[in-house]
């Protein structure tokens, strides 16, 4: 079947881009308001963009007027934010702080989950997540009812029991990805293929 995107309805479309980009991580991002409250939300729509400098990227959108949410607007005011990754321990406190709290409430003491101290950044990183990134705004694209937040990576906080050789153990890790509706995902089989050399 073929489906043209200018003879479906928005959600169509979108129903299509979420079954089928998939898995997708999950970026929890906190961020910090004018009054100093921590904002926290999790964002499917996350990926690495560059590695030197190391650099990420998610895209959050807007509200039905068109108006920023707290995450945009706290990175765009402050510059600063920290995405965690989502993991099995934690995914149901993350999926608690999607909730449409007024900026005024921190989505954190909503979840139960424990603001810290970053080491690099004035916004905190969350105590229970094994793996944070405090980050620095590099890039902000605006594209209409979504916007690309691009930040660079100024120090990473991985939990000790995570590293081995300098590498981070995924089976302890134990990543949640996003699937279509209300699905989500584990990691389930690994395997490894070796990447071809030519030889011509």
């Amino acid at each position: 079947m073929i489906f043209k995107m200018n003879e479906q309805t928005a959600h169509d479309n979108y129903k299509l881009l979420i079954g089928s980009v998939v898995p997708r991580p999950i970026a929890f991002v906190t961020s910090v308001g004018a009054e100093g409250v921590v904002n926290a939300a999790p964002f499917s729509y996350f990926n690495i963009v560059n590695n030197d400098p190391p650099m990420l990227m998610f895209s959050c959108g807007r509200h039905a007027d068109g108006t920023l949410k707290d995450t945009a607007r706290n990175i765009l005011a402050n510059q600063e934010f920290v995405v965690h990754i989502t993991d099995e321990d934690n995914i149901e406190a993350i999926n608690h702080t999607s909730i449409s709290a007024p900026a005024h409430i921190s989505e954190l003491e909503l979840a139960g989950l424990t603001a810290v101290p970053g080491s690099t950044v004035a916004v905190p990183r969350v105590q229970e997540s094994p793996v944070a990134m405090e980050c620095r705004l590099a890039q902000y694209v605006e594209l209409g009812k979504f916007d690309v937040i691009i930040g660079e990576v100024l120090s990473f906080y991985v939990r000790d029991d995570l590293i081995h050789n300098g590498r981070i153990d995924i089976g302890k890790l134990k990543p949640v990805s996003r699937l279509a509706g209300s699905s989500y995902s584990a990691v389930g089989r690994i395997f490894d293929l070796e990447r071809p050399v030519y030889e011509g």
